[in-house]
């Protein structure tokens, strides 16, 4: 799977820093206010955080498989 420079860096960005420090505001908050399901929804962005993570280690690698190539 090949991604786009600017695809990849967004999805990047969001893997490496949105997503994390949503989990954590999410995990937090939820604590704080005593308001339900804050585990679920904290450990569903980090499952989804977790894909992103492995999707964009495979195009990485495609891409740079795809360079050694030419």
């Amino acid at each position: 799977m090949k991604l786009s420079n600017k695809t990849f860096d967004f999805l990047k960005w969001m893997a490496m820093f949105f997503l994390p420090a949503l989990a954590t505001l999410v995990k937090v908050i939820f604590t704080i206010w005593n308001l339900p399901y804050g585990n679920e929804i904290s450990a569903t962005i980090v499952a989804v955080n977790t894909f992103l993570g492995a999707i964009l280690g495979i195009s990485n690698l495609a891409y740079y498989n795809q360079k050694e190539e030419s």
